[in-house]
């Protein structure tokens, strides 16, 4: 099969992150790039200090909670510094000058990036490592133990690297649980009420990246040990409004707009899931259908949402293919540099039509290398 070049203004953007915005989203946006319908205004013009801007910060909170249920006892703050920061706030906030670990799971690059910055702050114990096994399947109930008085659990809800995700709630309700869910946050329903703490940035299903969106609930702040600096101190956040220094403007502003996305177009968390779950079940139709040709890595039980992971049956054949697919219109589908591979990342902002066309493309490329691949194996 023969795939002519695209248009650029055709490409699709299957990558990790940053991810696909809605069309609808980047429409208004390029026009508020020139002028701010009501306000006369470019949008990259616009003072933090003022009512509009106040107005869109109160707009996008509120529309949070809508989306995730939240009680009144819980915040909703915009930061900066990615989920890279949260690693070192979240066990700066609940772990200093505390004797018992705090309880971490091991599954993937970004949660072992977590439990290195936590240990910077106290005790920490990995409950479970899936290192040895090369980060493809996550632990069942029967294989975690987790204790009644650490002073949190923290776990990522889907590792982006490897195509992993947690389908269910881990941990102890008496024990604060921790969730970094930068990668399925608002993707689908989530009892966020469970969770003591959710951090997400936003470049993967919210908007670019800039801003992260972190759901706390009022009793962590209660025992915030003295001496933080004052950026890394929830409270200041709070107090402020997400205003405490100058904010991101035009992240804050395009994470407003996925959310009335959300809300309005898309009419909510459960519709969002359910298309999701459509253009996963394609990709992984298309694995689970040429097994011997697109590898999928992650246990079927863990497959990911968000994240597509698969391997060909050499180097050279995926190297063919993401030239090709670049050729035919899709782009980011070249696997993370840690593990190499492909990955087809799926967020809230790809559309169910380019998952489509890219598992055409697939089927496609599945039958044009066969005379290739009969050389290859020749050849080892």
């Amino acid at each position: 099969m023969r795939w002519k070049m695209s248009d650029s203004r055709d490409l699709q953007n299957f990558s990790g992150g940053p991810g696909a915005l809605p069309p609808s989203v980047l429409r208004q946006l390029q026009e508020a790039i020139v002028e701010v319908p009501e306000l006369g205004l470019s949008l990259l013009g616009i003072s933090h200090r003022s009512d509009w801007f106040a107005g869109v910060v109160a707009e996008t909170e509120r529309n949070i909670r809508l989306l995730l249920g939240l009680s009144d006892d819980y915040q909703v703050l915009l930061l900066q510094g990615g989920a890279t920061q949260q690693f070192s706030m979240v066990p700066m906030t609940l772990l200093r000058d505390k004797q018992q670990p705090a309880e971490y799971l091991d599954t993937g690059y970004w949660s072992g990036k977590a439990i290195v910055e936590a240990r910077r702050e106290g005790p920490v114990k990995v409950i479970w490592d899936s290192s040895d096994n090369g980060y493809c399947r996550l632990p069942s109930d029967a294989e975690l133990s987790y204790s009644a008085t650490a002073p949190y659990l923290h776990y990522v809800s889907n590792e982006t690297v490897e195509g992993l995700q947690f389908h269910r709630i881990l941990g102890r309700d008496e024990v604060p649980r921790v969730c970094d869910m930068s990668s399925d946050f608002l993707s689908r329903p989530c009892d966020a009420q469970r969770f003591s703490l959710i951090y997400a940035h936003a470049q993967k299903n919210l908007g670019p990246a800039g801003v992260t969106v972190v759901v706390l609930r009022d009793e962590l702040l209660k025992e915030v040990p003295e001496g933080l600096p004052g950026f890394l101190d929830y409270r200041n956040h709070v107090k402020a409004h997400s205003n405490f220094n100058t904010p991101p403007v035009f992240a804050i502003y395009a994470v407003m707009l996925v959310s009335r996305w959300l809300l309005h177009d898309i009419g909510g968390l459960s519709n969002m899931a359910r298309i999701n779950s459509q253009k996963a079940e394609i990709l992984y139709g298309v694995l689970d259908a040429h097994a011997d040709f697109y590898r999928g890595r992650a246990a079927p039980a863990d497959r990911s949402l968000m994240n597509v992971c698969f391997n060909l049956p050499s180097p050279e054949l995926e190297r063919r293919f993401l030239s090709e697919v670049g050729s035919a219109g899709f782009s980011g589908l070249a696997g993370h540099r840690s593990i190499g591979g492909l990955r087809a990342s799926i967020y809230n902002g790809m559309s169910l039509v380019a998952v489509e066309r890219l598992a055409e493309f697939m089927l496609g490329f599945r039958a044009a290398p066969a005379v290739g691949l009969q050389r290859l194996a020749r050849a080892n």
